[in-house]
Formats: C-alpha cells, structure tokens, sequence
C-alpha cells in the first residue's frame, strides 16, 4: 500500500535540479540503454518538458518521478501515450512511491484521452517487469537482445495496458 505522506503532481521548472540529481544518483544499466546523464545536463527537453512528468513527494523532498510521451510522432498513433521513464531514489524504494506513480501515469494517461499506455523495460529488471505487471500491464513483446549494456546482451520487453472502457466488457481491471 502507497505511503499516505506520497504525494504525486506535475512537475514544474523549479524541480528542474533536484529531477537531474535524481536521473543521476539512480542511473544504471539495470534499467537505463543510455549513458548516466550528466549533473550539468538539463533534465527536460523540447520533446519532454515540466507537463510531461509527474513527481513523486515523500515528506515534502521530491524522490520520483514518471516521464509520459508519446510512443511515436504520427497522428495515427496520437491515441497511444507511452511511460519513457521511471525513477525513484534509493532512500524512497520500498514505500510505495514507484507503485503510485505508475499509477498516476495510468490516470493521467487515461485523461488525457488516450486507449493505451505502453512502455518497454529491459529483460533483466525483473522488479519494474513485476510492477508494472501488478498495475495491469501485459507484455506485448520481446525483441532478443536489443541491446548490448556493459558487455552483456539485454532483451527489450514491451508492454501495454488498455486504457477504454468498453461498457459491453464492463470496466478495465488489472489482473494482479
């Protein structure tokens, strides 16, 4: 059950700092394809600004957050909304903080209007693939080895998770 002192809202210029400290501090090849961002490197981008994520807040400090996308930029995809990353600080784990952003993610996601959240994760992360499995997520797909992380060869997992209502299947429920 999520911490009840979590607190989840959008992010915002100011948190700019504390989100690149974090990128930093929790990078690895456990879960990251790309090389640990740099303390100076700006955190948000053209494509992923403040709107684009959701912070997590554990007793007032910022300790996650969640990066929502779009998978690809074509407008027959503009229905798909996609998690393009996930982090939650070392002294934060284990308090229910990734659990509620996920599910924040699914919410606003779900707001937003789109049918479907996707997101793909790699083979060896076995606590993000039970995560977002308990959060309703099915995989999709396997793409064997997609990527070569510090000498080993990983697979690039894909999942999904309907996000419409059909009133004839009543309503979208994760399977647990």
């Amino acid at each position: 059950m999520p911490d009840p002192q979590i607190r989840i809202r959008v992010a915002t210029h100011a948190d700019e700092p504390a989100l690149s400290r974090l990128d930093h501090v929790t990078w690895s090849y456990g879960h990251a394809v790309t090389p640990r961002p740099g303390l100076d490197e700006p955190f948000f981008r053209e494509t992923a600004g403040p709107g684009d994520h959701l912070v997590a807040e554990l007793d007032g400090r910022l300790v996650g957050y969640v990066r929502l996308g779009f998978p690809t930029p074509l407008p027959s995809n503009a229905h798909v909304r996609q998690i393009r990353g996930l982090a939650v600080d070392d002294t934060a784990r284990g308090k229910g903080v990734g659990r509620a952003l996920v599910r924040a993610a699914v919410e606003r996601a779900r707001a937003l209007g789109a049918r479907r959240l996707t997101l793909r994760v790699l083979g060896h992360n076995t606590a993000a693939r039970a995560l977002y499995e308990a959060e309703g997520f099915a995989v999709e797909g396997v793409q064997p080895e997609e990527f070569l992380l510090d000498g080993a060869y990983v697979d690039d997992v894909l999942m999904g998770q309907r996000l419409v209502r059909d009133p004839a299947k009543g309503p979208v429920v994760p399977t647990t």
